[in-house]
């Protein structure tokens, strides 16, 4: 029997400086499964025709769900890279540490009538993904909702955004100034 998503992020979740580190679920195959599917799996009914994800991390599991879910990705970019083509371009709300990202879509990379998910490792105020929902409906995209690994956001905020996790962020284990 394959473990729940939920519990295979939470047995390799760790903090490291102060930090939550969730690079050690990447490095296992099981558990890189289990979360892709974690992720996709409260969206298979929902008729998803694209993923989008965030640089850097939302790159890896943003692609990967789109793979489970039989669909295309399309990246969101931070303000430096090469990046060719039109762009839709955001300035996020400042995020937990007060900054800002510039965030930048490919205006064919979403087209009218498709219906978008979100992908990333974390969410906390929702900044990000507010910008990356403008942008898609800028496009002509129906936004679906945001699919996250760990949820640390307001009720308010996940309701607006449709949040769904594999683990809030307090279920995770204590940070004990050790770590």
């Amino acid at each position: 029997m394959t473990p729940h998503p939920r519990d295979l992020v939470l047995e390799r979740f760790q903090w490291v400086g102060g930090h939550a580190d969730v690079w050690g679920i990447f490095r296992d195959p099981r558990a890189l499964a289990g979360m892709v599917h974690g992720l996709a799996e409260p969206f298979q009914e929902d008729g998803i025709t694209a993923v989008c994800g965030i640089e850097s991390r939302g790159f890896l599991l943003g692609a990967a769900v789109a793979v489970e879910l039989g669909v295309g990705f399309a990246a969101v970019r931070k303000a430096a890279g090469i990046f060719p083509g039109e762009k839709v371009t955001r300035r996020s709300h400042p995020d937990y540490r007060g900054t800002r990202q510039e965030l930048r879509l490919q205006r064919d990379a979403v087209g009218t009538g498709d219906r978008v998910l979100l992908v990333d490792d974390w969410i906390e105020t929702g900044s990000q993904a507010r910008a990356v929902r403008s942008m898609v409906e800028e496009c002509g995209g129906q936004w679906m909702g945001c699919s996250v690994v760990v949820d640390q956001t307001t009720p308010a905020r996940r309701a607006d955004l449709s949040v769904r996790s594999i683990v809030t962020a307090s279920e995770l284990p204590p940070w004990d100034d050790q770590s």
